[in-house]
């Protein structure tokens, strides 16, 4: 059999089932990290419960994300987790989901393992959200998401610190309510508020323009030129101020 024909017949078992995200549909890839409490804490020395080392790490996958050939308007990052929103008339790979799950967990599995010098793995799923109202709502989602991780995971590693086994820890602050975590926080002498923001609310990566002075290198004349940098946010808002934040970040990138 010729190699058309061989390619016309089995082809279509790899595409078959290939879908696309609508028009006008709104895109956010959610990215996690595979096995990664084993990775950070049983095979790398990271510091419990945060460490900056790891943050750090985080963020520049994040910015590398944004980077690798697609329209990316904004990422947030908390605990081992990237969620990217695309520009709504992003089109590469024709939205096929397939391509957009591969390439966004392989991506971010090889720039997260380049930096650890280890192997690192990533998944990827792809939400399709009908309006910025639900985007708004996507990202407050992860925002609290983040606060009550770290809510838990302070407690957690404080018993954990003090005497108390893994049994015994997780025990301890089942069922407790916000308030009693607080409580037990400071029988520590942790005052949950004071902890940086950045542990409490997740991390944000947006495009700005920035603009310098240059100069000309035909004429030898000083020029103003504008350029996009990613700027990162260790100090995002949360509830209703995080649901602007969020609105005012599309409704900039969709004049464009």
């Amino acid at each position: 059999m010729k190699f058309d024909d061989l390619d016309k017949k089995l082809r279509i078992y790899e595409t078959y089932q290939d879908r696309q995200v609508l028009p006008g549909m709104y895109m956010v890839a959610r990215i996690d990290g595979r096995n990664f409490t084993k990775l950070t804490k049983e095979k790398h020395d990271f510091q419990a419960p945060f460490d900056e080392r790891f943050r750090d790490m985080m963020v520049e996958t994040v910015k590398h994300l944004m980077c690798c050939g697609f329209n990316i308007i904004y990422g947030f990052t908390e605990s081992d987790e990237i969620s990217l929103l695309f520009h709504l008339r992003e089109n590469t790979f024709g939205r096929k989901t397939r391509k957009l799950i591969s390439i966004m967990a392989g991506e971010a599995s090889a720039k997260f393992s380049s930096m650890l010098g280890d192997v690192a793995a990533f998944d990827c799923r792809i939400s399709e959200l009908p309006n910025a109202l639900l985007v708004e709502d996507y990202f407050r989602w992860r925002n609290e998401d983040a606060h009550r991780n770290a809510l838990n995971a302070h407690c957690y590693w404080n018993l954990r610190q003090n005497g108390h086994n893994k049994n015994e820890a997780t025990k301890r602050i089942e069922g407790l309510s916000v308030s009693m975590k607080n409580e037990l926080l400071h029988t520590y002498g942790v005052n949950f508020n004071d902890l940086p923001n950045w542990q409490k609310r997740g991390i944000g990566i947006y495009w700005e323009n920035v603009k310098s002075t240059g100069v000309n290198p035909l004429s030898n004349e000083t020029v103003e030129v504008t350029r996009r940098q990613l700027t990162t946010d260790m100090e995002l808002p949360m509830g209703d101020a995080y649901n602007r934040y969020i609105a005012e970040l599309i409704q900039k990138n969709e004049a464009l």
